[in-house]
């Protein structure tokens, strides 16, 4: 059985990730790193720890659900102190240093890091990226939906399908991206992408890549009903994972995309 553990526990997807182990007959719960939380629902054997270097000892591959500052030690445990098992990471809302130790991390053990480990959103990543190059002359606006309590925005996975679309058209995401309008703001540019996020109530996630042109537009939507499509499809790409070479690798890696 493939020892998994998991950082960010008690989170929402962390918690459905103990649930969906219970019932997998390839992997477990090894392990699981908490600060003050009571983790309920763990198998009798699982190791509790708010030592990182428990947890990379009693795992076979970690699944991060975390926050950057968790992940930021995560990481930091891999290139100080020689922490050396598979990474699955989930995280959004990095800083450029916690991103510079992600590919330093990289670098000496396996990491999956994907914005969203649903596995339609990987696929509509690649068809947002054919969808922006085939139709050139169309504009592309983005709209992302979430809960109430999410607190970064726009989501990792609206900025991670901007990405998709402007290298799709050779630009800079960082110079063409458009986050709000107000006000007299004039004509929309030719190469601008929009992204724009909406919060309320308890909806999971929703994501929109509109590509509009005089005459006609098309849609492409994935809608998440439940939290655990993100959980099931982290355990998939953590038994992935194991044994791969040392590098950055994506969601559509694991599903050969």
């Amino acid at each position: 059985m493939i020892k998994i553990g998991i950082l960010g526990s008690t989170g929402r997807v962390g918690s459905l990730l103990i649930d969906d182990l219970a019932n997998d007959s390839e992997a477990r719960v090894g392990a699981v790193h908490v600060y003050d939380k009571l983790v309920k629902n763990l198998p009798a054997d699982t190791v509790v720890t708010n030592d990182m270097k428990v947890l990379f000892e009693s795992s076979d591959v970690i699944i991060d659900f975390s926050a950057p500052a968790a992940t930021e030690a995560l990481l930091t445990e891999v290139i100080e102190n020689g922490g050396n098992k598979p990474l699955v990471i989930a995280t959004t809302g990095f800083n450029k240093h916690q991103q510079n130790l992600l590919l330093e991390a990289s670098k000496i053990v396996p990491i999956l890091y994907a914005t969203n480990m649903s596995l339609g959103v990987a696929v509509l990543n690649k068809l947002v990226a054919l969808a922006s190059k085939t139709l050139r002359d169309f504009d592309i606006e983005i709209v992302e939906q979430h809960h109430r309590y999410k607190v970064d925005s726009p989501s990792g996975t609206a900025l991670t399908l901007a990405e998709h679309a402007a290298n799709a058209r050779d630009l800079d995401l960082d110079e063409v991206r458009v986050s709000g309008r107000d006000g007299q703001i004039g004509a929309r540019t030719k190469d601008e992408i929009a992204v724009m996020a909406l919060r309320g109530g308890d909806i999971v996630g929703r994501h929109t890549v509109g590509l509009y042109n005089d005459g006609e537009f098309l849609e492409l939507n994935h809608t998440a009903t439940a939290r655990n499509t993100f959980s099931k499809g982290a355990i998939k790409v953590a038994k992935w994972i194991i044994g791969k070479e040392a590098k950055l690798y994506s969601i559509n890696d694991a599903l050969g995309l």
